[in-house]
């Protein structure tokens, strides 16, 4: 079920997007230091937005990597517990009697 409200989500915003494509096709000048840049407005938001999501996942990574790190450390650490839980079950119990 989760899968087709997903699916029908995807299809939802193409739909959309096409649509703010189409209706905004009219040509735009991009200035910037080098030149000038003539293009449709849809094609530079797009633009605009798939370079914000590349700086923004480029930003995350220091903190994805740092996060990673510390699972691995972590799953190190249960690793060992549960070795010496197990090493101590396994000494035999000699009670003095």
């Amino acid at each position: 079920m989760l899968r087709i409200i997903r699916v029908v989500l995807l299809v939802l915003v193409a739909v959309l997007g096409l649509a703010f494509a189409v209706l905004n096709a009219g040509q735009v000048e991009l200035s910037y230091y080098l030149g000038i840049w003539r293009a449709p407005l849809s094609l530079i938001l797009v633009l605009a937005f798939a370079f914000g999501a590349l700086f923004g996942v480029i930003a995350c990574l220091g903190m994805l990597f740092k996060a990673k790190r510390e699972n691995h450390r972590l799953r190190k650490a249960l690793r060992l517990s549960e070795q010496e839980v197990t090493n101590l079950r396994n000494i035999p119990i000699r009670d003095r009697h």
